[in-house]
C-alpha cells in the first residue's frame, strides 16, 4: 500500500528562524502522532537548518523547495543537491511558479536526477494551465510532464518519486479541482503515463498527491479517492490548523 503523504510548501514565507520555529514547534506535538500518513515540512532555505534540529527526533520529515542540477560550480545563489543531502529528504521540483517563470522540462529532468543521485526524493509537479484545460489538452500535458520529467530513470528509482499534480489554475484561487476530476486526472494521465513508461508495477508504486487550493475543509474529499495519495499544501501550510488538515487526511486514509 502507498501511505499517505502530507506536504507543506511554505514558499517565500517563514523565512526567519523565530517564525518558523514558533510555528513548527506548535505543529510537531499534533503531527507527530499521526502514524498512518507522512508530513513533509518544505520551509524556505534559509531555515532549513534550525528547522533539521527540531525536528531531528520526530517523524516530520524536512524537504526543500527548489534545487540546481549541477553540483558545484558558479552559479551565484544557488543550492545544489548534494548540500541538501543530510539536511533534508525531499525536494520539491518544477513548482508551476518556477515553470511561469521559465523552467523547461529538460531543466526539471536534471534537477530529478541530480535528486535521486543524492538520495533525495522529489516530489515532481506537473499539471495543465487554464488555456491547456479549456483546449481539452490537460492529459496530454500532463501525460508529457510525467515523461520528460523522469526520463533517464530506472524502475526502481523513479519507485521513489513522489509526483504532485497540480492544475495550475487552481492554484491560490480559493477554487480546487474536483475530488473527481482530480482523481481521473491522477489515475489515467499521471498513473497511466508512468506504467506505459515504467511498467505497471512501478506506476502503482509511486504517490501521487493533489495540489491547489488545498483546504481542511476540501481535504476529506481528495483523500477518498483511490489514485490521491495525499496533498501538496500552500497558504494552509502556514499557520496551526495546517495540523487539523493533517489530522483529517489521516482519518480519511483510514476509512478509505
Amino acid at each position: 500500500m502507498r501511505r499517505p503523504l502530507i506536504a507543506a510548501n511554505w514558499k517565500m514565507n517563514l523565512g526567519r528562524a523565530d517564525e518558523a520555529l514558533a510555528l513548527v514547534r506548535r505543529l510537531r506535538p499534533p503531527l507527530s502522532r499521526l502514524e498512518r500518513i507522512e508530513v513533509v515540512v518544505c520551509p524556505p532555505f534559509t531555515v532549513l537548518s534550525p528547522l533539521a534540529e527540531v525536528l531531528a527526533s520526530s517523524p516530520i520529515a524536512l524537504g526543500a523547495q527548489n534545487v540546481h542540477a549541477e553540483e558545484a560550480g558558479a552559479h551565484t545563489g544557488e543550492v545544489s543537491a548534494s548540500m541538501l543531502t543530510g539536511l533534508c529528504e525531499y525536494v520539491i521540483v518544477g513548482h508551476s511558479e518556477r515553470r511561469a517563470a521559465g523552467e523547461t522540462d529538460a531543466a526539471v529532468n536534471a534537477k530529478v536526477i541530480a535528486c535521486v543521485e543524492n538520495a533525495l526524493t522529489p516530489i515532481v509537479c506537473v499539471g495543465e494551465n487554464r488555456a491547456q484545460q479549456e483546449a481539452g489538452d490537460t492529459d496530454a500535458t500532463v501525460v508529457g510532464q510525467v515523461a520528460n520529467a523522469l526520463e533517464g530513470l530506472t524502475v526502481e528509482q523513479v519507485r521513489e518519486c513522489v509526483i504532485a499534480y497540480e492544475p495550475i489554475w487552481a492554484i491560490g484561487s480559493g477554487r480546487a479541482a474536483t475530488p473527481a476530476a482530480a482523481n481521473r486526472t491522477m489515475g489515467l494521465a499521471v498513473r497511466g503515463s508512468l506504467a506505459n513508461s515504467f511498467g505497471e508495477e512501478a506506476a502503482q508504486a509511486v504517490r501521487i498527491l493533489y495540489g491547489g487550493s488545498v483546504t481542511a475543509a476540501v481535504i476529506t474529499g481528495f483523500m477518498a479517492m483511490p489514485e490521491i495519495d495525499g496533498a501538496l499544501v500552500g497558504g494552509a501550510s502556514l499557520n496551526p490548523e495546517f495540523a487539523d488538515l493533517a489530522r483529517q487526511a489521516s482519518d480519511a486514509a483510514l476509512s478509505s
